[in-house]
């Protein structure tokens, strides 16, 4: 287990790739401390398939002493964000990992798209990370080491018709990383980006098949990519295999063009 002994924070972690990435952190032996807006049914769910992995791994290594707790805020607004880091210092002890997963659409043609989307996407997408990474500096400074990882899109270096305001948010996301590498290397706190692809979700569910092969048409894999492909790229950059990988963009996209 690569992560044992460490602690994540993983926002927008209810469902999709945050929650696959929380889960194969839980497997890789972390203690996840996860959020999303509201406390809801779908929170509780992936904090008891969490606690549940913990308790298949501690049946089998008594020794290891790991758990998993589902927090809600709004990890875009910068006193909530630093009242959660707040909170989960105060739970677990310490935080290893920060993982800036949250994030949302609001399509339409720029023609089309209102002041309200651009700005609404941008708060959510961008304002998350600030806020997040800007919260769990000072700690991670004094412990001198961190692994930050954030969740960009392929869209956000190639575009993507009708997503102007995301793939703007996500490219704005690869340049705040690459400034926070520079800024947070000397205290050993690494800053790279995870990049997807296509990937089946379940907002992906309902897509027609033949919609669904023309897209696929277009990746050399010729398929869609999984969330655990995903969150096993945020694995190895939170691991200790990579202590000297930091400011890197990491495509997880089956070979994508433009990506």
């Amino acid at each position: 287990m690569i992560l044992e002994n460490k602690t994540a924070i993983i926002t927008g972690a209810t469902r999709g790739i945050g929650r696959a990435i929380a889960i194969r952190f839980a497997k890789e032996g972390c203690n996840v401390a996860f959020c999303g807006r509201s406390r809801n049914a779908a929170m509780e769910a992936v904090e008891q398939e969490l606690n549940d992995i913990y308790s298949a791994l501690s049946a089998e290594n008594p020794a290891l002493n790991i758990k998993a707790k589902g927090y809600a805020v709004d990890v875009a607004d910068m006193e909530q964000a630093q009242a959660f880091v707040k909170e989960v210092l105060a739970d677990f002890g310490h935080v290893d990992i920060l993982v800036n997963n949250a994030g949302i659409t609001d399509d339409a043609a720029v023609k089309r798209m209102t002041e309200e989307q651009m700005d609404r996407v941008m708060h959510t997408n961008l304002g998350s990370v600030f806020c997040m990474t800007k919260a769990i500096q000072p700690a991670m400074w004094k412990q001198g080491h961190g692994s930050i990882i954030n969740i960009g899109s392929v869209v956000g270096v190639a575009g993507n018709y009708n997503q102007a305001n995301y793939a703007a948010s996500k490219a704005a996301i690869v340049g705040f990383s690459k400034s926070c590498a520079k800024e947070f290397a000397a205290r050993n706190i690494r800053v790279n980006v995870v990049a997807p692809g296509f990937v089946q979700t379940e907002m992906t569910a309902d897509i027609p098949k033949e919609l669904m092969d023309t897209w696929c048409s277009r990746i050399p894999m010729k398929r869609p990519g999984t969330t655990d492909e995903v969150a096993q790229a945020c694995v190895f950059l939170a691991s200790d295999m990579c202590p000297y990988i930091t400011s890197v963009l990491l495509p997880v996209c089956g070979g994508m063009e433009d990506a």
